[in-house]
């Protein structure tokens, strides 16, 4: 999307009572995560815009507790997943962020679902240029488009999207389209919701 206004974006997401900063760079932004962070746990959704910044490392030098199945071996993963929904703060990307404030996601798992509705009363949401839209039918178009065909590969997963880039609907069992969800405003268990924008492109 080009042309975006982010004055505008930041009122829509405030009304919502969302928490929302802009940044020009990646790099900012993740100085804004870590500060909010402070010393508190912290729970990671599955996310390359988490990977990229380096935040998970740069948690860990400052001796947070970090729990990110990305980061666990195989038999730990699920253990990992379950870990981060009792951390003190959560952190993820997210699909899709419309210009009217609300925050798209589809999941496999469910566990990023589960972690920014009725996980740690903190949460923290890093979204890249590329991942801003104007309207809900656009914001699911993008993430079947490009975010799920994409990291379907990326796990080598064997799902029809993986081999063509095209959303099937399928049925696979390796299905990655299991959970969608709009977050319209943070539920009541969250006290603090963050949505860190950044004026560059990051993630899937």
């Amino acid at each position: 999307m080009e042309n975006i206004d982010y004055e505008g974006l930041v009122k829509a997401l405030k009304a919502r009572r969302f928490l929302p900063e802009v940044f020009d760079t990646a790099a900012e932004a993740k100085a804004a995560a870590l500060e909010i962070i402070g010393t508190k746990s912290v729970g990671i959704g599955g996310s390359a815009t988490v990977r990229d910044m380096g935040l998970a490392e740069a948690l860990q030098a400052n001796g947070n507790e970090v729990y990110w199945h990305w980061l666990a071996a195989k038999e730990a993963k699920q253990a990992a997943r379950d870990k981060a929904l009792g951390a003190d703060v959560y952190m993820c990307s997210s699909n899709a962020l419309t210009t009217d404030g609300r925050l798209v996601n589809i999941d496999g798992t469910g566990n990023r679902a589960a972690g920014l509705i009725y996980g740690p009363h903190e949460v923290v949401v890093i979204v890249g240029k590329n991942k801003i839209v104007t309207g809900l039918d656009e914001a699911i178009d993008r993430i079947k488009r490009d975010a799920c065909p994409t990291n379907a590969r990326r796990l080598g997963l064997d799902t029809p999207c993986a081999k063509t880039g095209q959303c099937h609907d399928c049925r696979t069992t390796a299905r990655m389209c299991n959970v969608t969800f709009i977050l319209e405003a943070p539920t009541r268990p969250v006290k603090a919701f963050h949505v860190l924008i950044v004026k560059e492109d990051l993630g899937l």
